[in-house]
């Protein structure tokens, strides 16, 4: 009998924390396996161009707490 996604999901949580950790390194470790080179690439090229701006001071940060208001007034939350 197949299990569903929320079945093996009840299943992991009776997990100990440290065997509950490992699945999750292991699934996410297969999952970036399935990764496009060239997707993988953009992310990174993108993420080293948006550092060097900061490290320039061609951008201005937002604080963190800032963000989450300004996200929690965009979709009506307090």
């Amino acid at each position: 009998m197949k299990r569903t996604v929320q079945q093996l999901v009840e299943e992991a949580k009776q997990l100990p924390y440290g065997e509950r950790a490992e699945l999750i390194e292991q699934l996410i470790a297969a999952s970036a396996q399935d990764i496009d080179p060239k997707i993988e690439k953009a992310w990174g090229d993108e993420a080293m161009r948006r550092l060097k701006e900061i490290e320039e001071g061609k951008v201005q940060m937002i604080p963190g707490e800032e963000v989450m208001a300004r996200a929690r007034k965009i979709i009506g939350r307090k």
